[in-house]
């Protein structure tokens, strides 16, 4: 996922390739700045369910790398729930080598694919198989003068490279445009350590990911739900930042939900990707809900209330859901990391979500996300598949 919804209020594409997701992402955080009420927090009273035991919230910058942060927490839960003490993860290692991935599978592909800096979260269970890990203090990214991620120009260079590579002017492509392409990736990212120390110790990339984070990278899927496909089956998610067009499985809609609170209450925490760009949605106020009421037919003081407090929401059908996804105002615009349950004064129960956008919103960078809105605004989610109901399991055959 990345920061390029499709919506008519939101200024970028996710179907205008030449738009930088780095550029998607600022567009998408500005345009929710709008979405907030201003007694929001006086009047909602959350109480904690579970809240399973998570690292700091990071800040994934001007750049469309939601998916790494968010995936790279999620593993980083993991190392907690299997008593390992948790190391923070290189966000921008995984990016680097999904960027580099990428590449290859545009110019395969006549660049007839996506570009840009986003991604899934299989990408960063695939980049970990295939290229390990490394600590967050050995590969910053930033290797250009700033202290956060800004991929604007990069995006750009790369970007510019790789059509010229797949307008072929020499008839017959060399082998130097993946070694350019990789230059200008380094020369903004820096260059992929081969070893490093780390508590003393030298580790590869490989070895690092295998003795000291110690996942299985095979023990993780993705999980969704779609009208057309059959259920229990496996499908690819026609999504732009597919660009690998790895599969995922495909449950009825309320068995999102009722996947997501089993993995919870059982120590599980579950990375979910989907549609944040919603009148609905509020990062400063840290809640998001789906309205009785469409937005459009709100009075204004509805809308300027529409955050101050617990709200009636419409019940989703898979028929809504479907129609959504269809119709571009569900996209993949963004990725964060679900950590446990809580409820407000009135007993219904949300989402603990730590998203990657800083600590400045009223939760210091979680939010509260009910249910209705998590399953009607998932494009995928990802867990381990030991958190899968056993009943779901067997229908998948996991």
């Amino acid at each position: 996922m990345l920061s390029i919804p499709i919506k008519p209020f939101l200024v970028a594409s996710s179907l205008i390739v030449s738009m930088s997701s780095a550029f998607a992402q600022d567009n998408l955080v500005n345009s929710l700045k709008i979405n907030a009420s201003e007694k929001s927090k006086e009047l909602y009273k959350f109480t904690d369910v579970l809240n399973i035991e998570n690292t700091s919230v990071k800040n994934q910058g001007s750049s469309g790398t939601c998916w790494s942060y968010s995936a790279n927490s999620f593993l980083e839960s993991e190392m907690i729930r299997m008593g390992k003490k948790p190391v923070e993860i290189s966000q921008i290692y995984s990016a680097r080598n999904a960027y580099i991935e990428k590449g290859r599978n545009y110019v395969r592909m006549h660049g007839a694919v996506a570009l840009g800096d986003g991604g899934a979260f299989h990408d960063v269970i695939n980049m970990y198989k295939k290229y390990g890990a490394v600590p967050q203090s050995v590969y910053t990214g930033l290797n250009y003068g700033t202290d956060k991620n800004k991929f604007a120009e990069m995006a750009a260079l790369t970007e510019s490279l790789l059509k010229a590579v797949v307008s072929n002017p020499n008839g017959e492509l060399t082998p130097n445009w993946e070694k350019a392409y990789t230059a200008v990736i380094d020369s903004y990212l820096g260059q992929a350590p081969k070893s490093f120390q780390y508590n003393g110790k030298t580790y590869t990339p490989e070895t690092f990911a295998k003795e000291v984070i110690g996942i299985n990278a095979d023990d993780y899927v993705e999980i969704s739900s779609l009208q057309e496909y059959p259920y229990y089956t496996k499908f690819t998610l026609m999504v732009p930042d597919n660009w690998s067009f790895d599969q995922v499985y495909n449950v009825k809609m309320n068995e999102l939900t009722e996947t997501i609170d089993h993995a919870l209450k059982n120590g599980y925490t579950v990375a979910w990707a989907g549609d944040v760009s919603e009148k609905s949605f509020s990062w400063k106020n840290g809640v998001a809900f789906v309205p009785e009421k469409k937005v459009e037919d709100m009075t204004a003081e509805e809308k300027a209330d529409m955050f101050n407090g617990p709200k009636k929401e419409m019940t989703v059908t898979e028929e809504m859901r479907q129609k959504a996804f269809d119709n571009y105002t569900t996209t993949d615009d963004h990725g964060m990391h679900i950590v446990g349950i809580s409820k407000d004064q009135n007993g219904k129960e949300y989402y603990i979500v730590k998203n990657s956008w800083g600590t400045t919103n009223d939760y210091k960078g979680y939010l509260y996300m009910s249910k209705e809105f998590a399953k009607y605004k998932a494009t995928a989610i990802m867990l381990h598949k030991k958190a899968v109901p056993t009943t779901i399991a067997k229908k998948l055959g996991v």
